[in-house]
C-alpha cells in the first residue's frame, strides 16, 4: 500500500520533549525547558476555576462552534462573531486554510527559517513550497512580493515570528498588501502578538476589511494554555464560511472552550 505522492515528501514537526521525559531519558531532577515558549507563569486561576467546575460534564460533546467562546472573544476584538473560527491550536487553522484554498499544485510562500509547520502542513497538503530566505533574521517582503506567481494561493507570515523574535512593522505589512492579487491569501500569524510593545507594531485586524488577510491568535502563549490547544482565525465572513466547511466537529474540546473564556475574564 502506497500513500499519496505528497507524503512521501513530508517531514514531521519535532515538538519540544515533555520535562518529564526530559528527565527520564537523561536521569535529570531539575530540567528548565525553553524549547517551546510556553509560559512559565502557568495558566489562569480563573480558568483552572472553571475548568474544575466543567469536569462532571465531560461525558458530553462539546458545543461543535465554540458559539459562548465566540461570542466572547468576538465581544473582546470588537468584531463580528462570523468573522471567527477556532482551531485546537493555531496549528490546526493552517491545516483548514489548505483544506480550503490549495488545490494539489498550487503555491504556497513561506519563509526560511521561519516556524515549520507553514511548510510540513503545505508539503502534505501537496502545494508546492517557495521558500523566501530571511534578510537579517527579518521577513524580505519585497523578495516575497518578487515571487508571487499565477498559482500562489497563500502567502505564511509570523508576527512577530517564531523562532526569530523580529517583526513586520506597519509600514511594512501596509506596503506589502498593497496591489496584492484577489487569488493570493496572506496568513497572518499573531501566536505572539500580546507580546509585541513597539509602536510601529501592526495589529492584523486593522487590515482585514479591504485584504484577503487569516489572522490567527492562541491561548497557548500569553494565556498559559498550551496543553489545552485552542487557537482562532480572524477573517472575512466569506473566507471563514469556506474553513467551517471543511472543519472537522467538535475540533477544540469542551475544557478548552471553558478554559479559555476563564482566561479571557482575567485582565493584568
Amino acid at each position: 500500500m502506497l500513500p499519496r505522492k505528497a507524503i512521501l515528501n513530508a517531514k514531521p514537526y519535532q515538538p519540544g520533549k515533555p520535562i518529564e521525559e526530559v528527565k527520564r531519558e537523561l536521569g535529570l531532577k531539575d530540567v528548565i525547558k525553553m524549547a517551546s515558549n510556553e509560559n512559565p507563569l502557568g495558566p489562569s486561576p480563573k480558568a483552572v476555576t472553571a475548568i474544575r467546575k466543567y469536569l462532571g460534564n465531560i461525558n458530553r460533546y462539546p458545543e461543535g462552534g465554540c458559539f459562548y467562546l465566540r461570542q466572547a472573544v468576538a465581544k473582546k476584538l470588537k468584531i463580528k462573531p462570523e468573522q471567527l473560527i477556532f482551531g485546537n491550536g493555531s496549528d490546526e487553522l493552517i491545516e483548514l486554510t489548505l483544506k480550503a484554498f490549495v488545490n494539489e499544485g498550487d503555491e504556497v510562500i513561506v519563509a526560511s527559517p521561519t516556524f515549520l509547520m507553514y511548510e510540513v502542513a503545505s508539503t502534505a497538503h501537496g502545494a508546492k513550497i517557495k521558500v523566501v530566505p530571511m534578510r537579517y533574521f527579518k521577513y524580505d517582503l519585497k523578495a516575497i512580493k518578487d515571487a508571487i506567481a499565477k498559482n500562489t494561493k497563500i502567502i505564511f507570515i509570523a508576527n512577530p515570528d517564531n523562532p526569530n523574535g523580529t517583526y513586520v512593522t506597519k509600514y511594512e505589512l501596509e506596503n506589502f498588501l498593497k496591489d496584492l492579487s484577489d487569488e493570493t491569501i496572506v496568513f497572518l500569524d499573531e501566536a505572539y502578538f500580546d507580546f509585541a510593545e513597539e509602536q510601529d507594531y501592526p495589529n492584523g485586524l486593522n487590515y482585514l476589511e479591504k485584504n484577503n488577510l487569516i489572522v490567527t491568535r492562541t491561548f497557548s502563549k500569553a494565556y498559559g494554555l498550551a496543553g489545552l490547544r485552542v487557537g482562532y482565525g480572524v477573517s472575512s465572513p466569506e473566507i471563514i464560511k469556506y474553513m467551517e466547511a471543511v472543519r472537522d466537529p467538535f475540533n477544540v474540546n469542551s475544557l478548552a472552550q471553558i478554559g479559555a473564556m476563564g482566561a479571557l475574564k482575567d485582565k493584568v
